[in-house]
């Protein structure tokens, strides 16, 4: 199966398995391994669902095992020393998405028994001292391939960021006079405006402080704009 899925360093043997680019993130080669990506999915994944859509997941997911990929291949290709090993597991999609969800929300904090609550920004800057300091060891290439993923995720969501606040409509307040014979649709319109903005103070707030900084009102708030659809 490792002959099929994994990402050859080669590039002779990569030319005729490009799908390796992609299948090496899906597949792992004992258990422990699994169980750790696993195991960190499951926080920060869902942690990442509460802030963008499935489709962003998957971009991101996609998006950082090919650059996690590239970044192996290079890595190994102007590597004298290298052992023309494989490249498996889910580290560098995974890395995407923590640095993706971190860059949105960097000061969200997670509550670790015996340690307390932790920043995302910390967790990511510890992750990627790590990994760089990896480059050094037996595992070099699987190190580049995180730094790889976790540009990628940063870089995604700094566009996506920058892309909202160039398309945020201006919202002025006037008074509006209704006609009861039609259909309200400024006053919708404006309504839908204001909520955004207000899900957007929500979201800097978060940002800035933490999701335990909310008030009671303003997580209700959020919560119902999530359920209705408007969340971002």
């Amino acid at each position: 199966m490792l002959n099929v899925w994994a990402l050859p360093a080669d590039y002779t043997q990569f030319i005729f398995k490009p799908w390796t680019l992609i299948t090496y993130s899906f597949i792992h080669e004992n258990f422990l391994h699994l169980f750790a990506n696993v195991l960190v999915l499951y926080f920060i994944g869902n942690l990442f669902l509460d802030f963008f859509s499935e489709k962003k997941f998957w971009i991101y997911y996609i998006m950082g095992s090919i650059a996690g990929g590239l970044f192996y291949l290079i890595y190994e290709g102007f590597n004298p020393n290298s052992n023309h090993s494989v490249l498996l597991g889910a580290s560098a999609a995974i890395t995407a998405l923590m640095l993706g969800i971190t860059s949105k929300i960097p000061h969200y904090g997670l509550n670790f028994r015996f340690i307390g609550r932790i920043e995302l920004w910390i967790l990511s800057s510890i992750w990627i001292l790590l990994s760089i300091i990896g480059i050094g060891g037996f595992q070099a290439g699987a190190a580049v391939a995180h730094l790889g993923g976790g540009l990628v995720g940063y870089l995604l969501t700094l566009l996506w960021e920058l892309d909202v606040k160039v398309h945020k409509p201006k919202t002025k307040f006037k008074t509006i006079y209704r006609n009861p014979n039609k259909p309200d649709v400024k006053m919708s319109v404006a309504n839908k405006r204001l909520n955004d903005k207000q899900v957007d103070n929500i979201l800097d707030k978060i940002s800035k402080s933490g999701y335990d900084s909310l008030t009671k009102e303003e997580r209700e708030f959020l919560f119902n704009q999530k359920n209705n659809g408007n969340s971002k």
